[in-house]
């Protein structure tokens, strides 16, 4: 009756505790080791089906069950749930890292015949194949058992830096004065003081988590509360913490990361893991990558150049700051864009409600892509998560073609609170597939997590939670990866939704959808004042858009440090040495704001050090090239009402969407737009384009 070893429907969120996690892991890995030895004896026929029909069940239930308790850990973190995890996590890498090196089966592998594949078939052969050697199959003898020991390691290693980064965010706390609080938000102010009461303490109860942190430090008029949250946030899990914070510093475990990463390159014949990285990318080399964010970091300079001179210029006539600190740059930018837009992000937020919100996205993906989306029921593990289905009409299902099949299903996680990871994220639950063991169409199962503010109760009256209009951008974000997973058409595990796409083009669906954020005729639908239920004036939303590209030539740069530093920090700096030398030698390079000496921001970079990004944060700004000539295409289209083409629609999803992984992204988006994908747009929508 373990919950983690039932795998008709869903997954039993509800009923999961710390104690099923070892049994259910330990059951799946004798029979995923027992599926493996089965598909590699001698006799067995070197066929795709029949592999598949035998490892690739066993294999995918082991990552449906891991997967559920990789899910908890992040969103629902509890010192039993943490030990249960890191009890089980090297078992369940050393069993991926032998599957992926075990010469037997790269040599079925091998002795398949593509000919005998369909196009899905080939693409997925042809990955394995590549993974087989990346994943050390080629290795022999000692070279082998250390290849081994290093990914052991390194997931230890990850998954403490991300332990470290979550418990030094939750750690902190400040119980502020009214009087520090003057200028924050009111709804910030109540959730923090209702937080403080929740603990039997007077005042208002201030953490590092997102919707908290970041409208005190654009908000408050203190400038020594701005400063003591500013040097709280950026020296978490690192030697600059407080001594009462030390046992969470990253410190070594950045350095051993790095040394075991450039170690593993060695081993597979790279000179270092940008190198190896990129093998599974579309950029062809580390000095591409940098190439190109050099030249993207030359065309934004000037207007990040243009962005801090006139900042510091209305900090000194209209704040009286002569020379403003790192903490106090978030409140200049908010009263300066207050100043010069004449309108501020608070008041935006009214009218972004989050059920309003939602709505609004999925009408959005409902006109433009043909489906219809509606709340489901599926046990989950806290009681703001919401579950919900998509369906469409005469859409590809295993038994034919029917009115309103279902194509996915996703769960929405959307609210901030302790012992749930940072950030936003889209992963997927299980993939679609046509099952080898029953010939049964499985479809995708997606989670959609975000951190916003909770709702709160004003007076008696439940109020649904406000988002700001970088909220909502975020929403569409993650739900642009979630349609990317949910509405593919391929029927091959590992080439279908974003399984088997190139790391620097999976934000292309993601980053795609945030450009509806900014177009009128969606956004009405989406909005409705928290207390009057009136719609945003278009006014309002006038003064938004003329604000749309404010600063963005210090957001570029913002970005590219990042990218510049993760990529130069896995091709050229020796993991002996401090990484603060290299992040000072970028920042010199490309950023125009400098932080203080002691900021540590890299000991929280998760994307890198604990998220699949390493060496690969660029894809970010990669994948801007190609969702902004994307998008460009819907512009190039739009009906005389302002409303997207509906063919327009029906292409990008056909191309892009539905194919998944089963081609090269290049292809795909040549399928869409005819053409390579080119700079412009992305400097235009970023109003940076040449005069």
């Amino acid at each position: 009756m373990n919950p983690l070893l039932q795998f008709e429907g869903l997954p039993l969120f509800d009923q999961v505790t710390p104690a099923d996690v070892g049994p259910a892991i330990e059951a799946l890995l004798t029979e995923a080791s027992a599926a493996l030895e089965t598909v590699t004896a001698p006799g067995f026929p070197a066929v795709w089906v029949d592999i598949s029909r035998v490892l690739d069940v066993s294999t995918e239930r082991l990552g449906r069950a891991w997967g559920t308790v990789s899910h908890l850990n992040s969103v629902a973190d509890t010192p039993e749930l943490r030990a249960a995890y890191n009890e089980a996590l090297p078992k369940v890498t050393e069993f991926w890292t032998r599957l992926g090196a075990d010469e037997r089966l790269y040599a079925k592998y091998k002795a398949i015949e593509p000919s005998t594949l369909n196009a899905e078939q080939r693409q997925a052969h042809k990955n394995a194949i590549r993974n087989f050697v990346l994943g050390g199959a080629e290795l022999t003898g000692a070279a082998r058992e250390r290849f081994a020991a290093i990914q052991e390691r390194q997931a230890e290693l990850s998954q403490k830096f991300s332990e470290n980064a979550l418990d030094a965010t939750d750690a902190y706390s400040h119980f502020a004065t009214a009087i520090e609080l003057d200028g924050v938000p009111d709804d910030v102010k109540q959730t923090a003081r209702e937080a403080a009461q929740a603990l039997g303490k007077e005042g208002y109860k201030l953490t590092l988590k997102m919707p908290c942190y970041l409208p005190v430090m654009q908000f408050a008029k203190s400038s020594a509360l701005r400063e003591k949250l500013y040097r709280a946030y950026v020296t978490r899990a690192s030697d600059q913490a407080d001594a009462d914070a030390s046992q969470f510093d990253n410190s070594g475990i950045i350095q051993e990361i790095l040394a075991l990463r450039l170690e593993e390159s060695k081993l597979l014949g790279y000179s270092n893991f940008g190198e190896l990285s990129l093998v599974p990318k579309m950029a062809d080399s580390p000095a591409h990558v940098i190439s190109f964010l050099r030249d993207l970091a030359n065309k934004a300079r000037p207007f990040a150049e243009k962005d801090l001179a006139d900042m510091r210029q209305f900090a000194i006539e209209h704040l009286g700051l002569a020379d403003p600190q790192p903490w106090d740059w978030p409140y200049v930018s908010e009263k300066f864009k207050e100043a010069r837009y004449s309108f501020s992000e608070q008041e935006v937020k009214q009218y972004f409600t989050a059920p309003k919100v939602l709505g609004g996205l999925f009408k959005i993906a409902e006109t433009l892509f043909d489906v219809r989306i509606s709340r489901d029921d599926a046990p989950v593990w806290n009681p703001g998560v919401e579950f919900y289905r998509i369906e469409r009409q005469n859409a590809q299902t295993g038994d034919g073609a029917g009115k309103n099949a279902l194509v996915g299903q996703f769960y929405l996680d959307p609210a901030a609170r302790t012992g749930k990871r940072g950030g936003a994220w889209m992963d997927d639950v299980r993939a679609r597939w046509l099952r080898p063991d029953n010939n049964q169409l499985q479809t995708p199962v997606a989670h959609l997590v975000c951190n916003f503010a909770q709702g709160m109760e004003v007076d008696g009256v439940k109020k649904p939670p406000l988002l700001t209009h970088d909220d909502v951008t975020t929403l569409f974000h993650e739900f642009g990866h979630g349609l990317h997973h949910m509405l593919t058409q391929v029927n091959e595990r590992d080439v279908s939704g974003i399984s088997g796409v190139e790391w620097d083009a999976v934000e292309l669906p993601s980053q795609f959808m945030e450009n509806f954020c900014w177009e009128w005729d969606v956004l009405k639908h989406m909005t409705s004042h928290v207390d009057t239920g009136a719609p945003m004036p278009r006014t309002l939303f006038d003064k938004m858009l003329a604000a749309k590209n404010f600063q963005s030539g210090l957001q570029t740069l913002r970005q590219i440090e990042f990218s510049l530093f993760d990529m130069l920090l896995h091709t050229s700096h020796d993991p002996a040495t401090s990484i603060m030398g290299l992040l000072e030698q970028v920042r010199t390079e490309v950023a125009v704001m400098q932080p203080p000496a002691w900021s540590r921001s890299a000991h929280t970079f998760s994307h890198i050090f604990a998220g699949g990004y390493a060496a690969g944060y660029y894809s970010y700004k990669w994948a801007e090239v190609l969702s902004a000539d994307a998008y460009a295409a819907f512009e190039e289209t739009a009906r005389n009402d302002g409303l997207p083409n509906l063919e327009t629609g029906r292409k990008y999803r056909e191309a892009i969407l539905e194919a998944g992984g089963s081609r090269p992204a290049m292809e795909s988006f040549k399928a869409f737009r005819g053409r390579e994908p080119t700079l412009d747009a992305l400097l235009r929508h970023q109003g940076m384009a040449a005069s």
